[in-house]
């Protein structure tokens, strides 16, 4: 499924906000959250998706909160008449940490849904209520778009600093050359995830001679049942990452939710291992933890994909495997939801290639 590239819009311009809930209480502590954002409006609410479907043109709003468990119409069909009917509106699913919740955000994220938020739970005080909603919601509103300053200019690509190597490492990188004889796949990828995995992973044939490890960033509970989507998608085994699990050609390790995941030797073989250590990134699981590993056991014998993301966690890993000679590629701006963490390899001239999501496959697997 094609994504819209993060939409440039003026400095002074509000971005427009639709609230659709079927909880009075939590249609209000999101107003409030948002409100406090001088950059965000939030232009009205509804209480489930017949009313937000109605809403839509009478407000032309730039994003949606949407719940997930509504009457009359849930947020998974809403979620597929906005795509349908507004396809450049973005979505982002509100739910709770529950497997009901987990499940129906999972499928919301794979047909179309950008990114979630999951409510807090046995929160006491409404103003740690508010707290949480502005640290998770606001930045995922906000990542979205990008200011800018003239009137009248044309959308203009995201702009990252450039980014020096990390240290101790080369300012000249080896460049790919058609002897790497690659012994893994390393995948990191974060915002528009579920939607971009769902749309590779048929891709790989069945007999593909890798093993593949992926850290998609998403909390416990999620990443289970991302695997499990992901299995009914492809003839290879997915599995979500677990201590000691031997790594295996054909198999596709997702990293588990709060656990950072790395390779790592065991005798004769490489196995997966798990820890709590501290976040990187501020986030755990982190894309640079797994591909640290990834090099440390493999060296330049890789070959890795960064999608889309916000932030850039994978950077510095994707150093690591360019130092080494390895093979990097990312995720054009065009096919991104967030063109963050591919957007950082890019203009850090990391990548290989920086292809739309169809070819990203195709061009993997000519290099192995």
């Amino acid at each position: 499924m094609a994504t819209a590239a993060r939409r440039a819009i003026p400095s002074a311009a509000k971005i427009r906000v639709l609230v659709v809930d079927d909880s009075v209480v939590i249609r209000r502590l999101v107003t409030q959250a948002l409100s406090e954002d001088p950059g965000i409006e939030v232009v009205g609410t509804a209480s489930n998706g017949v009313i937000c479907l109605q809403r839509i043109p009478q407000l032309n709003p730039d994003v949606i909160t949407l719940d997930v468990e509504m009457p009359e119409m849930d947020g998974l069909e809403t979620v597929a008449r906005v795509r349908k009917q507004y396809p450049d509106v973005r979505i982002i699913m509100f739910s709770t940490l529950t497997s009901r919740g987990a499940t129906a955000t999972i499928d919301a994220l794979m047909n179309g849904a950008d990114d979630y938020v999951t409510k807090a739970a046995n929160v006491g005080q409404v103003s740690e209520s508010l707290a949480a909603l502005r640290s998770e919601l606001v930045p995922r509103v906000n990542q979205f778009f990008i200011r800018q300053d003239a009137p009248g200019m044309a959308p203009a690509r995201v702009a990252l600093p450039r980014t020096k190597p990390a240290a101790g490492l080369p300012s000249a990188f080896p460049a790919f050359h058609a002897r790497l004889t690659p012994k893994i796949l390393a995948i990191g990828v974060s915002t528009g995830g579920p939607t971009a995995l769902s749309a590779i992973m048929p891709q790989f044939p069945p007999d593909f001679p890798l093993p593949v490890v992926i850290v998609q960033h998403m909390p416990p509970l999620f990443t289970r049942l991302l695997a499990e989507r992901l299995q009914k998608q492809t003839g290879l085994k997915v599995l979500e990452g677990a201590e000691g699990q031997i790594v295996e050609r054909g198999h596709v390790y997702i990293a588990p939710g709060d656990y950072h995941m790395r390779v790592k030797r065991a005798g004769t073989s490489v196995v997966i291992g798990l820890d709590q250590g501290p976040p990187e990134n501020s986030c755990r699981p982190a894309v640079d933890v797994l591909f640290r590993s990834v090099h440390e056991i493999y060296g330049g014998d890789v070959i890795s994909a960064i999608l889309t993301g916000m932030g850039q966690d994978g950077l510095r890993g994707a150093e690591l495997f360019k130092a080494s000679g390895g093979y990097v590629v990312a995720q054009d701006e065009a096919t991104s939801v967030v063109w963050g963490m591919p957007g950082a390899v890019a203009r850090a001239n990391l990548a290989d290639a920086v292809l739309p999501l169809d070819e990203i496959v195709p061009d993997l697997l000519r290099h192995v």
